[in-house]
């Protein structure tokens, strides 16, 4: 039986009227980040550049904020324009994306870069469905380089907005099922003055006062009509569904070294999980089954040594590496090249190849 004192939520509904004091609170509290135009020229019509926020939101994309900013202005200095990043070579593109993760990401990047290039004289489309059609670009990104770069009504839904909107609504359908709803009331709220800053300031609320862990409610600029506030456990929300434990898979990694201290590596086939990135050879370990993780893999014969075993977690398995070190040796593979020490820790190496190497050659990958 319920409370008769108990307050009375609507669940389902949605206040489309809360754009004013959150563009207020965001005026006074944006984050500044580089890829940003501040509210205070937002509101007299200056937008940011359509490249920078293509940019961004593909590396945030999975990626915190403060993993990115060295990334996003490191590329700003190699390829100012879209164009400049549609005439790299996709090996410097990889290079430099190397560490940030999700490297489809960057394959796409290069092929997205060229689209706006070759087919759409270096300007990207201004609405949704043309910025989909580009290789790379889903919902969400369509919508954030939309609203954010040519002020289009579009309704921005990342993790930091389905937060703020589930504790809104004290919505009671798990994420995943949940998001067609999210969209549908973000969609309701935008405005159609300062789209652009209305989705950034949903991003900052969620990112800095509506929190995953102890919000800080009674700073919240939308706080009063808030439910899940309202029955005191905006904390609970947004619900998930039950994950599903994650697989380990085994495998072997061998980094061989020659007398001058150089690593033999090799590349990884262009499609596939970390496709294109640099590796120092590994056994025959994918996202579905496990390698060999014992030395008897090793590409050629030598004295390989265990350095160890590393672990890595990706997004839907988690891999156990063990090392072997080999060296000083000279032998290397048809597909391989010897990469010295001032090399190679600007090679195009994934995470988990920095941490199989610095397993076997502690310093190694580091930059100066």
């Amino acid at each position: 039986m319920a409370c008769p004192d108990a307050p009375v939520i609507d669940a389902t509904a949605s206040s489309d009227d809360f754009s004013a004091p959150l563009l207020a609170w965001y005026d006074r509290h944006h984050r500044h980040l580089p890829w940003r135009t501040p509210p205070a020229e937002t509101k007299h019509g200056v937008l940011p550049d359509p490249y920078r926020v293509w940019l961004s939101e593909v590396m945030l994309q999975q990626t915190t904020v403060g993993a990115v900013q060295r990334y996003y202005l490191d590329f700003l200095d190699a390829w100012p324009t879209v164009d400049a990043l549609a005439a790299a070579e996709t090996e410097d593109v990889m290079r430099a994306w190397a560490g940030l993760g999700y490297y489809s990401r960057a394959r796409n990047l290069k092929k997205c870069a060229e689209a706006v290039a070759n087919d759409h004289a270096g300007r990207f489309p201004d609405t949704e469905a043309g910025l989909k059609a580009l290789p790379g670009i889903g919902d969400y990104t369509a919508a954030a380089i939309a609203a954010i770069a040519f002020n289009r009504p579009a309704a921005v839904v990342d993790g930091n907005v389905e937060r703020v909107v589930t504790r809104r609504a004290a919505m009671e359908t798990p994420l995943p099922q949940a998001k067609p709803m999210i969209r549908e009331i973000v969609a309701n709220a935008v405005p159609d003055h300062r789209p652009g800053d209305f989705a950034q300031a949903m991003m900052d609320l969620g990112a800095t006062i509506c929190t995953p862990r102890r919000p800080a409610c009674v700073l919240c600029p939308i706080g009063t009509d808030c439910a899940g506030r309202v029955l005191g456990e905006a904390e609970r929300f947004p619900l998930k569904a039950a994950k599903i434990e994650k697989p380990t898979r085994q495998g072997a990694a061998f980094v061989a070294v020659r007398a001058d201290g150089a690593v033999l590596l090799r590349k990884r086939p262009p499609r596939g999980l970390l496709g294109g990135m640099s590796e120092v050879p590994t056994s025959g370990w994918n996202a579905r089954s496990d390698g060999v993780a014992d030395a008897s893999a090793a590409p050629f014969a030598a004295e390989w040594r265990s350095c160890g075993t590393i672990r890595h977690v990706f997004t839907h398995f988690t891999l156990e590496l063990a090392v072997f070190r080999a060296g000083p040796v000279s032998r290397a593979g048809a597909d391989g090249w010897w990469s010295g020490p001032a090399d190679l820790p600007h090679e195009a190496l994934p995470s988990v190849m920095k941490k199989a190497i610095e397993a076997a050659i502690p310093g190694a990958t580091s930059k100066s």
